[in-house]
């Protein structure tokens, strides 16, 4: 059970590098930003790291996740990055790695964004292989677009 988790973890942070084509400013804005996993126990910031990549950063994560965390080898789950060179394909998708600190593996994952709240990554242990999706929904628009209390 603990794997599966790991693996849903990975898939949703994959799911955060993932968008439609960043032709400009406003497209790149509709990718990076702050992401949540389904469970709302991880949430990830998407930024931009260089030679047109996307990488993802935990910036928040439940008691629970931390815990999952240390148990799988990695100490400090905040602040670590788990989406590394994802690149945007001709396909409109995001590719690149993700890392499970649950598992301590990294794996390889596409991220897409059928929308502007809405990211749907995928996480495998090979190519098309052994896959796992995970729909992740955007924290940092959610929260501006919320009425005060």
């Amino acid at each position: 059970m603990r794997s599966v988790k790991a693996v849903l973890i990975v898939l949703g942070v994959l799911a955060g590098l993932s968008t439609a084509l960043p032709a400009s400013a406003e497209d790149e804005a509709f990718t990076y930003g702050v992401w949540r996993n389904p469970k709302n126990s991880v949430h990830v910031e998407i930024k931009p790291c260089g030679g047109g990549r996307a990488c993802g950063y935990v910036v928040w994560a439940s008691a629970e996740a931390q815990a999952d965390a240390r148990k799988g080898g990695s100490a400090n789950l905040v602040g670590m990055q788990i989406l590394r060179d994802f690149k945007l394909e001709k396909s409109g998708s995001w590719r690149g790695k993700v890392f499970v600190p649950d598992l301590n593996m990294t794996l390889s994952g596409t991220a897409d964004f059928p929308d502007a709240m809405t990211m749907k990554a995928k996480g495998c242990l090979l190519p098309n292989f052994l896959c796992k999706s995970q729909t992740w929904k955007r924290v940092d628009i959610a929260a501006a677009n919320t009425p005060a209390s």
